[in-house]
């Protein structure tokens, strides 16, 4: 495999913004060192939305993967989906060919642009989003972990989108080792960290204070972390949430395991709101995303920041390269 990754990036919803932030991202690629990437989705779409948006970047369709690194020193290349597919079809299908694309070595990371998902529930896509669908597309059903990233912290949520009155019953022993297990793992693997440092926050105020706010911490948290630190982890833990992300506090470790959506993306996004990235942990591919929606209330209007994205594709390539040297796979 070349020593420069190759990158495919999905076209997200046709509806909001995902066209759009990677042509910007394309014309920032000498500025920001980006490595080369194709974009995967319906091409009169990509056209039509560019060329009213952003007039100066020029789009060229390509037959192969291949032909993306010569094409993207001089315009944003689009691998094209089968122009018949409905909106919410070619959205699907970006997704599953990039998929495929990395499991035969064609790509080096899928990064994938935001989804209507109420939108594709209501084509019949019948997974919760990105993550779940890429872990059966890859064979990894049930396997697969959130990751949100940006340079100053990782935060992992242990259970991620259901209501915040269910998560003391999804919280479990097994649920809980498989998400150190795999963060710990991929942090070797993709990150370069040799023995990572993690850190698991309370689900409870105080941590529950010895089980007298809750008894979670003492009877499903606590017995994990002892667990894996009897096995030589480095690992840290339960602290209460709210003493987890100061500066200080954050040179202690590499990643945090959060219990729930929020207490992991309140942090990072009040840390880095336009540099924070999606990363699906326990694939055999590497998986990157802009840590945003759709924002259909500014698509259209060329306004759209591209940061997110770019955060996104230059951690894939980071990625990449790491888990082509020889100490990491």
């Amino acid at each position: 495999m070349t020593a420069i990754p190759l990158l495919a990036v999905s076209q997200g919803d046709p509806g909001g913004i995902g066209i759009e932030i990677t042509a910007k991202a394309w014309r920032r690629r000498q500025d920001d060192g980006l490595d080369p990437f194709f974009l995967i989705g319906n091409s009169q779409t990509i056209i039509t939305q560019i060329q009213a948006l952003l007039p100066d970047v020029p789009v060229i369709d390509i037959d192969t993967p291949a032909a993306a690194r010569e094409v993207f020193t001089r315009a944003l290349p689009v691998l094209p989906l089968d122009m018949a597919l409905s909106p919410a079809a070619a959205t699907v299908a970006a997704i599953r060919h990039g998929a495929f694309l990395c499991k035969k070595g064609e790509a080096s990371a899928l990064v994938t642009n935001p989804i209507h998902k109420k939108r594709l529930y209501e084509a019949g896509f019948d997974h919760p989003g990105h993550t779940e669908y890429l872990a059966a597309l890859t064979g990894r059903p049930g396997k697969s972990v959130m990751m949100l990233a940006c340079p100053e912290l990782r935060v992992v949520p242990a259970t991620v989108h259901i209501p915040i009155s269910e998560v003391p019953q999804r919280l479990n022993q097994p649920l809980l080792r498989h998400v150190i297990e795999t963060t710990y793992h991929d942090l070797q693997r993709c990150f370069g960290l040799k023995n990572p440092r993690i850190t698991v926050a309370g689900l409870n105020p105080h941590a529950g204070e010895g089980g007298t706010i809750g008894r979670e911490e003492e009877e499903i948290i606590r017995p994990v972390i002892a667990e894996f630190a009897a096995r030589g982890m480095a690992i840290t833990g339960p602290f209460p949430a709210d003493s987890l992300f100061h500066p200080a506090a954050r040179e202690r470790y590499d990643a945090a395991i959060c219990m729930y959506h929020d207490q992991a993306l309140i942090p990072i996004k009040t840390i880095d709101f336009d540099g924070g990235v999606n990363v699906t942990l326990g694939l055999p591919i590497i998986r990157t995303s802009p840590d945003h929606g759709t924002a259909e209330d500014i698509a259209g209007k060329g306004i759209a920041n591209p940061s997110s994205l770019i955060a996104a594709l230059r951690l894939a390539g980071e990625m990449a390269r790491t888990s082509w040297a020889p100490d990491h796979g």
